[in-house]
């Protein structure tokens, strides 16, 4: 019998974790833009060296949410205080299910009195959509991410949305404005105009350096995309491709994907049965060594994210007591690790290597083989010391680096291990074939981990705390 909804489809799985690693959906895909324009290696040094230009039209989704209520739907579901949340203002939006648990997280845009929206991935939104149909007087548009087509052929958008990143952005911007453009401060939002269009802009600083994401209506995608291309072609700027797109989390210390806390609460029964079988939450894939079979074991809190500055207790919201009884001090923290060159040496040989062992495949420079990554971070004794939650490679430190979460008495230069592989030869996904597992030497390193973005980025949710 099939499931009509995630509530059915879990109740009849048996076991959420084997659901979930055993996943057909694969590896996470960046629709629409090419792989690359150049090649992968060059687009991620030019937003270090000079600029470079982030197609995020694709991949995904905006909620719009409108009405006398919007403003108390997102109180009432983020940990983000409101209160001082003025009309041209973004927030980095982060809601947590009852238990305390993080959702996702996403960009939400102030864009008029009573007019939001959210920008990112299928959770919140699905999350903010359900929520806004209980009793609140709102208007909830969706507008989703584009379906996988080649670059060039007709994608359906309400919005494009660009980035302009670099030492250089700023150059790129106002030639293309035609003149100077007020450097706003950090997640305010203004205008600038392109092409005889004037357009809607974020300040914004995803390469550590100033710069500006602009978006606008779909129908106007190409006309600005060259002009923004011609613009800064003296610059050296560089479109930049799907392939080397996930680099900039890697670099910038976000990550991207927790698995949504939604699968046990029973506060959360009502809006399992409202998501569908085939939606996000229900073929969502589950990668990496660490396994449990407990779900609950993979859910992670602010603090474990580099979110706990968000978390303020000056209104009610869902999830506020359970995170008021965490003491933050005792959490896991966020963290990149650096691994070692030798180590990463022994992976990118084996595919070589007829007679050796084989291990899982280590894609450049997108490592991840999972929608939620969880790769078991040990210490020397082999004891669970965090999870290492995505994985790549980066051509500007030209290491192979994990966003993780770690114990608070794991200092920073401390050396781990990360188990690369799924134990017992792999799971059923499409991504895997049958390997071994390879403990992978890391150093406990900031995040984020490049210097530049380190000592330039706006402290807060990207930076993990001291020790």
């Amino acid at each position: 019998m099939s499931a009509k909804n995630l509530q059915e489809l879990l109740d009849q799985s048996g076991n959420i974790v084997e659901l979930l690693r055993n996943s057909q959906l694969g590896a996470y895909i960046y629709p629409v833009v090419p792989a690359e324009f150049t090649n992968w290696r060059r687009e991620v040094i030019a937003w270090q060296k000079t600029a470079v230009l982030f197609d995020q039209s694709h991949h995904m989704v905006n909620l719009f949410i409108s009405g006398p209520d919007a403003l108390r739907l997102l109180s009432d579901t983020g940990i983000n205080s409101m209160a001082n949340f003025p009309v041209d203002m973004a927030k980095q939006f982060v809601p947590v299910a009852p238990e305390g648990g993080v959702i996702g997280d996403g960009i939400l845009f102030h864009l008029a009195e009573e007019e939001f929206v959210f920008v990112g991935r299928a959770p919140v939104a699905d999350y903010l959509m359900f929520q806004g149909s209980r009793g609140y007087n709102v208007d909830i548009r969706l507008d989703e991410r584009s379906p996988m087509r080649p670059y060039g052929k007709p994608v359906k958008r309400e919005l494009w949305r660009f980035q302009i990143q670099g030492p250089l952005a700023w150059d790129v911007i106002e030639k293309v404005n035609g003149g100077p453009v007020e450097q706003l401060r950090f997640f305010r939002m203004g205008y600038m105009n392109v092409a005889g269009e004037r357009v809607r802009t974020l300040r914004h600083g995803m390469a550590g350096a100033p710069g500006l994401e602009l978006w606008g209506p779909y129908e106007t995608y190409e006309k600005v995309r060259d002009a923004i291309l011609e613009a800064g072609r003296e610059f050296g700027l560089e479109p930049c491709g799907s392939r080397a797109y996930s680099s900039n989390t890697l670099e910038s210390g976000w990550i991207p994907s927790p698995l949504p806390a939604i699968y046990t609460s029973e506060q959360l029964r009502p809006y399992r049965e409202w998501l569908s079988p085939d939606s996000y939450e229900a073929t969502n894939a589950l990668a990496g060594s660490f396994v449990s079979d407990n779900i609950e074991d993979y859910y992670t809190n602010p603090w474990e994210l580099g979110y706990g500055s968000f978390v303020k207790f000056d209104h009610d919201f869902i999830g506020r007591d359970a995170l008021a009884a965490i003491d933050p001090k005792t959490q896991r923290r966020k963290v990149t690790l650096a691994w070692h060159p030798e180590d990463l040496a022994k992976l990118l040989a084996s595919p070589a290597d007829p007679e050796g062992p084989g291990y899982q495949f280590f894609d450049l420079p997108n490592a991840n083989y999972g929608s939620s990554n969880f790769d078991s971070v040990v210490d020397a004794d082999g004891n669970l010391v965090g999870l290492s939650m995505f994985t790549g490679y980066s051509a500007n430190e030209r290491r192979a680096l994990s966003l993780a979460t770690v114990n608070p008495d794991v200092p920073l230069g401390a050396e781990v291990r990360v188990i690369w592989g799924e134990p017992n030869g792999g799971t059923r996904k499409k991504t895997v074939q049958p390997h071994e597992q390879l403990a992978v030497r890391a150093i406990v390193s900031p995040a984020p981990y490049s210097k530049m973005a380190r000592e330039t980025y706006k402290p807060g949710w990207r930076t993990a705390a001291s020790v």
